[in-house]
């Protein structure tokens, strides 16, 4: 922080001005802050190593998505002439500004981390990453045969010239930027050659030479671009190649979809999701020894913005090194863990009877998602099932789920989904999914006029003896088998009557006509978890004003709106304790004397993706605990059909606040504390080590077996 924002903050928080930019980080580059944790994991020598190169792709694959969303909206805004400064003063234009001088080291740091680090610790491990000049004549002769047989026919090499266009270069592929001389000529020609890493492996394997000093086999590899670099004699025979340079492009792949003027929404989604990959460029990765002259013909055909061009001294496109985790080293991997079933539903065949008795919550991926699976699969082969309702917003590509609400349909269940077409980067698997589902007779729903479907629901109707029952499961995260294993994500069974009563009036709400707002408990936005969570932070003031025993504890994948934190502030003026976590995007900014002196604020990175989100008041000891879809943005408050719900449960309530909250909030190995201007500094050391993602998996369930037992905690809770 500057003597400038310093002072500036000091005059805020006297007249507390709460609008004030300087009490606001920057959206942009928040999210940045979130992805160097990223960047730190792969650094951390505590991982195993091929976990170290996962970490590392997924840097780069946040990245990607970055510049696809976030960035190109910064650009359209700088085409549209848009002058508003964001919450925190900053405009279009010095946005970007400030992306580039925060991305730019931060990529050098990702790429010493690659080649300083990684891979020297992948050849004492016997996986070798060969440039050309390393392999033994024996392997080259081995590439070049295979590159003639299997390379060389799917290769187009495109002219740049007078009389072939400059070549269109779709998103995200890798290409080699070739410069040849017809011999005879001094004149230089460029051609463009795809690289086809779609078809083939990023790292070729080259003929191996036996087993490695560890004894675990010997793998090696090198890079397919430059495989074709070193044989591009073959493309261009009679020309002398002068250079070949690896780059990548990177567009505008943010989808616009002008709902009020489609007829059909499904054929509106399917004919943008083709124009994501032609957008504008909004990013030129180049190999840093690429000549000048070459990078500034690419911007006199492509760029149109500064700052658009990343020069990489290692692989354009790190995303892809995620193929690594191909190889088989387990040892060099996490240890695998068995997710934990409750003991009242391990070998329990009617799930009905279990939640009728008692709500309980599956905490994942610490806990199976299987009992969710089997719960709808009991559902649609239960003779006294008469409907199931769902959302869905990120499935997956192979979908147990969606395979059992088929089964549903076909033994005559009446089955209603709500499909979000609009779930970014999903949205061909939605459509796929809807369509078969609509082919099987299931009534399929695509969300709401001008809002994105976002809530995970589930309610199944069953008539029994006493009457028609409903059943219902609410959850953080989506119905995917697959990010249930890599996501922590907690969801509510339950069949509580008036909890079932919501649920039946939303879904009667996304299917039809209704303007129902009486909700019994449920928090919808948009409008109502807005007002609701206002109406608790409030709460908790007078509470502190009266009896100074406010406490609020928030943990959420990201905090951006401004009146949400503008309340957060004035709860820490009167005194109100606030712990948040925030995963990812934070633009409150903790530790200001008379505003924000009372917050802290932190965030853990670890082995899976922090993806729950819980909301918890004091209220005077009478404590409020709230889970659900939503965090404080913009979009989940205002843009979105969200659901937040109370667990009512003493007993679950009780596990949430005495274990699950405090072992997040007490990690010191993997928490992360937000400081005043902006930096994040390591929980310190203080008592036992604590890995919170690693001490779930070790008393993994322990929260559902004191639920099933009855006679308090089973092992000793951590206190808040």
């Amino acid at each position: 922080m500057d003597d400038e924002q310093e002072s500036s903050l000091k005059t805020v928080s006297g007249k507390q001005h709460l609008n004030n930019p300087n009490l606001y980080f920057n959206r942009e580059l928040s999210w940045i802050q979130f992805n160097r944790h990223v960047l730190d994991e792969a650094k951390d020598h505590s991982h195993p190593l091929l976990e170290r190169v996962k970490f590392l792709s997924i840097f780069a694959n946040n990245l990607d998505e970055f510049f696809m969303i976030r960035v190109s909206g910064l650009h359209q805004q700088l085409l549209e002439g848009v002058v508003k400064a964001s919450p925190d003063g900053l405009s279009p234009g010095e946005q970007l500004d400030a992306i580039y001088h925060t991305l730019v080291p931060l990529l050098e740091e990702a790429v010493r981390t690659w080649n300083d680090d990684i891979i020297p610790a992948l050849k004492e491990e016997g996986i070798i990453i060969h440039t050309y000049e390393t392999l033994s004549e024996e392997q080259k002769y081995y590439i070049r045969n295979y590159f003639i047989k299997e390379i060389f026919p799917v290769l187009t090499p495109l002219a740049f010239d007078k009389s072939h266009p400059f070549p269109f270069i779709s998103n995200l592929a890798l290409n080699l930027a070739v410069i040849l001389r017809d011999r005879g000529h001094p004149e230089e020609l460029f051609a463009r050659i795809k690289v086809p890493n779609k078809l083939f492996p990023r790292l070729i394997p080259v003929q191996p030479t036996g087993e490695g000093s560890n004894g675990r086999g010997r793998y090696e590899f090198i890079f397919l671009e430059e495989v074709i670099a070193e044989n591009l004699d073959l493309l261009f025979p009679g020309m002398d190649v002068r250079a070949a340079y690896p780059f990548r492009v990177t567009r505008d792949a943010d989808i616009e979809i002008e709902e009020d003027e489609a007829d059909d929404l499904l054929v509106a989604v399917q004919e943008s999701i083709g124009r994501r990959w032609v957008g504008k460029p909004v990013r030129i990765e180049v190999s840093s020894w690429m000549d000048q002259s070459v990078c500034s013909m690419m911007a006199e055909k492509m760029a149109g913005f500064p700052h658009m061009f990343y020069r990489m001294s290692g692989p354009v496109g790190m995303a892809d090194l995620i193929c690594l985790m191909d190889v088989n080293r387990p040892d060099l991997k996490d240890p695998p863990f068995i997710p934990s079933v409750p003991k009242k539903i391990e070998n329990e065949k009617n799930l009905f009877e279990v939640i009728k008795a008692r709500d309980f919550i599956l905490f994942h991926p610490y806990e199976s998602f299987q009992p969710v699976i089997q719960l709808v699969q009991q559902a649609a082969h239960d003779p006294d099932v008469l409907a199931i309702k769902m959302t869905l917003y990120r499935s997956g590509a192979k979908s147990p789920v969606i395979q059992a609400l088929l089964d549903a349909r076909e033994n005559g269940k009446a089955v209603s989904v709500v499909v979000e077409l609009k779930a970014r980067f999903d949205e061909e698997n939605n459509i796929g999914w809807a369509k078969a589902l609509e082919h099987a007779g299931v009534h399929v729903v695509y969300g709401i006029m001008g809002l994105k479907v976002h809530a995970k629901l589930c309610l199944i109707v069953r008539r029994e003896r006493e009457g028609i029952v409903r059943y219902v499961h609410m959850s953080s995260g989506n119905y995917n088998a697959t990010t249930a294993r890599i996501y922590t994500d907690i969801g509510l069974f339950t069949a509580d009557p008036e909890i079932a009563s919501d649920v039946s009036n939303l879904f009667n709400a996304l299917t039809g006509y209704s303007n129902y707002m009486a909700y019994n408990h449920l928090m919808v936005s948009p409008k109502y978890i807005r007002r609701g969570v206002l109406s608790l932070i409030e709460r908790e003031i007078q509470r502190q004003k009266e009896h100074q025993d406010g406490h609020i504890i928030l943990k959420l994948n990201a905090l951006q709106d401004a009146e949400m934190i503008q309340a957060l502030y004035r709860a820490s003026q009167a005194g109100v304790r606030v712990d948040l976590q925030i995963r990812g995007i934070c633009c409150l900014r903790p530790g200001i004397p008379g505003v924000s002196e009372h917050i802290t604020v932190s965030t853990i990175v670890g082995r899976f993706l922090e993806h729950s989100r819980i909301y918890y008041f004091h209220n005077g000891g009478d404590e409020i605990v709230l889970m659900g879809s939503a965090d404080l943005m913009p979009r989940n408050l205002n843009r979105r059909i969200e659901v937040l719900f109370p667990i009512l449960d003493s007993g679950i309530r009780k596990e949430i606040i005495s274990t699950i909250l405090p072992v997040h909030l007490k990690d010191n190995v993997k928490r992360r504390i937000l400081t005043s201007d902006g930096s994040y500094i390591r929980a310190p050391f203080e008592g036992d080590i604590l890995n919170a993602q690693e001490w779930l998996i070790a008393h993994r369930g322990i929260w559902n077996e004191h639920l099933s037992e009855g006679s308090g905690p089973v092992q000793k809770n951590i206190d808040i």
